[in-house]
């Protein structure tokens, strides 16, 4: 594929997504958003398969890179493996490979987001937006609690450590925090309008990376497809995919 921009960024309007467009935003680097349409199923089309395997956005399809010996075009699929691969390139918001500490610091909050407060806020995610269209007759409130009160514990976590430091991983904005953010904006939905009242440092930190241009900027790439609910605009053979289970509905 031809691409006017340098980098490639295969995306849909979700905090996964989000990541990489705040990253690339604070990175001022060209890049072409090529939209995913998650709704019609476009993350099972062959051709975004062969980049992301797993049929999950992000991706990215890097046309230029920097590193000497990669010799060509290079994709890289998942979140994390993006934001570090970014990282490493243009060596801003991840340590040098030098700093193994700072590494460490960075890659532990890193992956505490992609195997903690990711998976836990996208089931709370599921059972308030999805689960009660999908199995109307079911009573949810189990796994309403269960992942709310683990979104919470979360948010105690990360209070915790950003009463320590300025930034999760220290006193540097980092790709763990870029990692992190998107997935506290929906915590309204969740949690009510005072659901961060009780976290002072959580909220000191979300409130200063909301007000960076970067990050204002990457949470306008199409916009307007995150104000409407994907159950909404389904159709039949695609929530027949994501929602197998729940085929016949």
């Amino acid at each position: 594929m031809d691409s006017k921009h340098p980098i490639d960024l295969y995306f849909a309007a979700t905090p996964n997504g989000w990541k990489i467009s705040i990253m690339l935003e604070e990175l001022g680097v060209e890049y072409n958003v090529i939209p995913v349409n998650l709704a019609k199923g476009e993350q099972f089309h062959e051709d975004f398969l062969a980049i992301s395997p797993n049929n999950r956005i992000p991706a990215i399809v890097d046309h230029h890179p920097t590193f000497s010996n990669i010799g060509g075009p290079i994709s890289v699929f998942e979140s994390g493996a993006i934001l570090k691969y970014l990282g490493e390139q243009f060596g801003r918001f991840y340590p040098p490979a030098t700093d193994i500490r700072g590494r460490v610091a960075v890659d532990q909050w890193l992956f505490w987001q992609i195997g903690g407060l990711g998976p836990m806020a996208g089931q709370l995610s599921h059972f308030i937006n999805y689960a009660p269209s999908l199995a109307p007759d079911t009573n949810h409130e189990y796994s309403l609690e269960r992942y709310r009160s683990e979104y919470l514990r979360l948010f105690q976590v990360m209070d915790n450590q950003l009463e320590k430091t300025e930034y999760l991983a220290g006193t540097q904005y980092s790709i763990a925090d870029i990692a992190s953010w998107p997935w506290i904006v929906p915590y309204k939905r969740f949690l009510g309008d005072d659901g961060m009242a009780a976290y002072p440092n959580l909220r000191r930190w979300f409130v200063a990376i909301k007000n960076r241009p970067a990050v204002k900027r990457g949470m306008n790439i199409m916009k307007e497809q995150a104000k409407k609910p994907l159950i909404e605009s389904l159709n039949s053979e695609s929530r027949s995919i994501l929602f197998p289970n729940k085929s016949k509905l």
